[in-house]
C-alpha cells in the first residue's frame, strides 16, 4: 500500500512531462469557427439542414427538417446562431433539441 504514492507521483510526472513535450492540450472538437474547414459554419452547407436558433432567454435550441417551427426558424450568424449536419455535433455544442 505504501508503494502506491511513489508509483501515482511518477506517473503524475511521466504524463506531465509528455503533455509539455507535445506542446499541445487535448482538445474538444471544433464546432463554429470562421476558419474551420468543419461543416458547423454560420453558413448554410449542403447537407447541413439543422438549425441551430437561440430564443430571448438565451436557450440554445437546434431545429430538425420537419418540426413544427422549423420552416419559420431564421438563422441570424450574428447572434451566434448557426447549422449542423448532424444532431450529435448540435449536442456536442451545447444545443439542446427543440420540443416540437
Amino acid at each position: 500500500m505504501a508503494a502506491r504514492l511513489p508509483i501515482a507521483l511518477v506517473l503524475l510526472a511521466v504524463t506531465t512531462g509528455a503533455y509539455f513535450v507535445v506542446g499541445e492540450e487535448a482538445r474538444l472538437p471544433t464546432v463554429h469557427s470562421a476558419s474551420s474547414s468543419s461543416s458547423q459554419t454560420a453558413f448554410h452547407k449542403p447537407g447541413c439542414d439543422i438549425k441551430g436558433n437561440i430564443n430571448e432567454w438565451g436557450e440554445r435550441i437546434y431545429h430538425m427538417p420537419g418540426q413544427a417551427y422549423y420552416s419559420a426558424t431564421r438563422i441570424n450568424s450574428a447572434r451566434g446562431e448557426r447549422w449542423f449536419c448532424s444532431q450529435w455535433e448540435a449536442w456536442w455544442a451545447g444545443w439542446r433539441k427543440a420540443k416540437v
